[in-house]
């Protein structure tokens, strides 16, 4: 972790603007095409979901942006974010709250995630993550299109929210509605085009390795 010396921070400006807000929060829902990490996790045994969880976070740590927090007023920059996702026992209508290290190899995080979620007995393992955390949720019974979370009152919060729900096929491919809930103090529309560029090239090089 570093701290951001706010007198020569190039976003000085835009921070203070949005600071002054008391919502600087905004969403916005975007299709991801998933064709490959769908064929990937299907072939080498692995479940979909926490591929996702793995695929976007590692796109988010490609965005420095995405790896500020601020402290109430204190700018720090992370140098890994950490999945914090919810998640459903077999037969069980109640979520719980899993929360783990990314790691640097997709399977090995799938294969931890769901042993770590299998093993857990309460709502939120504790944790000292703080800040440098992703929060994550998936709704797989529809498509979604817009998707806001719950939060207190803090418009010093600045963990992105990431969801998605159940994918569509579209002419051959599949294609997944990816939301975002981001702080504007810290992370503008151009942000989320390298984070989207970003996930679409890890998303390609997955192409290559299916073969298609």
């Amino acid at each position: 972790m570093e701290l951001i010396d706010r007198s020569t921070w190039p976003r000085e400006e835009h921070y203070r603007f949005f600071q002054a807000m008391s919502h600087p929060f905004y969403s916005l829902t975007f299709p991801v095409d998933v064709t490959a990490l769908r064929t990937y996790v299907k072939g080498h045994g692995l479940p979909f979901y926490p591929a996702m969880v793995y695929q976007v976070l590692q796109a988010m740590d490609d965005v420095e942006a995405f790896r500020l927090r601020d402290r109430n007023g204190t700018i720090v920059r992370h140098d890994k974010l950490v999945p914090s996702f919810t998640d459903l026992k077999p037969g069980s209508e109640l979520f719980h709250i899993v929360t783990l290290p990314a790691g640097e190899d997709m399977a090995d995080f799938c294969r931890r995630a769901k042993d770590r979620s299998k093993r857990q007995t309460c709502l939120i393992d504790d944790h000292d993550w703080e800040d440098q955390l992703v929060y994550f949720t998936c709704v797989p019974w529809f498509p979604i299109t817009a998707l806001t979370n719950q939060r207190d009152v803090n418009p010093s919060d600045t963990i992105p929210r990431a969801a998605w729900g159940r994918w569509e096929e579209r002419e051959g491919r599949t294609i997944l509605g990816l939301s975002l809930e981001l702080n504007h103090r810290l992370l503008d529309g151009y942000h989320v085009g390298q984070f989207c560029a970003a996930l679409n090239a890890r998303l390609s090089a997955l192409e290559a390795d299916c073969g298609m």
